[in-house]
This record gives structure tokens, C-alpha cells and sequence, in this order.
């Protein structure tokens, strides 16, 4: 596991309201490329989705993935992360997107809650980190 440099701490936490730009792969190869919110579990990225999206759907068939991490005041400032997904699970799923809309807009109960859109947690290890600006 690679650690995030202290010099980008920064991105990392709720206050900052960074965008994480996650790359995934399609069946040939080819990157896909969706922005998500995202927090950390120690050492480890969390993200979140609905079961059945097309991230889902890579990132179950193919865990390698690239992250970028933007400075939303300066995007030449970034981190820029190679890591695998190491555990996928819907157990506490629903309280971490409440915890992630908070984060970003403010209130403490996600809008887009239902059954026919379980969400899942994808836990990642940093495999590889380079810190930019």
C-alpha cells in the first residue's frame, strides 16, 4: 500500500470537497471515466454506486483502477493514484452515501434512496501515488 504524501493530506478531507475522477476498464480495454465523491477509511479510498451501474460492473469484473484527485482550487494541484479494488460490500452502503451527500451538499439524507438502486462501497488500496503541484 502506497501512503498520500503529507503535502496533499488536504485533498483528502471533508472540508476540501474534492472530486475523485475514477478510471475504469470496459470489457476491451478501453478507460471509462466517471466523477465521484469519495472519502477514506484509513489507509483505504471508499467510493460509492448503485449496484449495476458500468463502474460497478468493471470494477467487479476488473478491480485495477486509476484515480485522480483535483484540487478544486487549483487543478494543476492533484494526486494522481493507480490502486485495486479490494472489497466490494452493501453493508452499511445506505449510511455512507448519507455520510458522502452531507459532505458535498449539506444534508444528511442522500435523495436518491431506493430498492431498486441498492448502493455498494468499493474499498481501494493505493498501489501507486504521484502528488502533482
Amino acid at each position: 500500500m502506497k501512503s498520500i504524501p503529507e503535502s496533499h493530506q488536504d485533498l483528502l478531507k471533508d472540508e476540501t470537497k474534492a472530486f475523485l475522477y475514477l478510471a475504469t476498464l470496459m470489457k476491451d480495454g478501453s478507460p471509462q471515466v466517471t466523477p465521484i465523491w469519495f472519502d477514506m477509511d484509513g489507509e483505504y479510498i471508499r467510493i460509492n454506486s448503485a449496484k449495476g451501474r458500468l463502474k460497478d460492473k468493471n470494477m467487479r469484473a476488473r478491480p485495477t483502477v486509476a484515480l485522480c484527485i483535483a484540487d478544486p482550487k487549483n487543478p494543476y494541484r492533484y494526486l494522481q493514484v493507480r490502486g485495486m479494488v479490494t472489497e466490494i460490500s452493501m453493508e452499511g452502503a445506505e449510511e455512507h452515501i448519507d455520510q458522502l451527500n452531507f459532505k458535498y451538499q449539506g444534508d444528511r439524507h442522500y435523495p436518491d434512496h431506493g430498492p431498486d438502486k441498492p448502493r455498494v462501497i468499493y474499498k481501494i488500496e493505493p498501489l501507486k501515488v504521484d502528488a502533482h503541484g
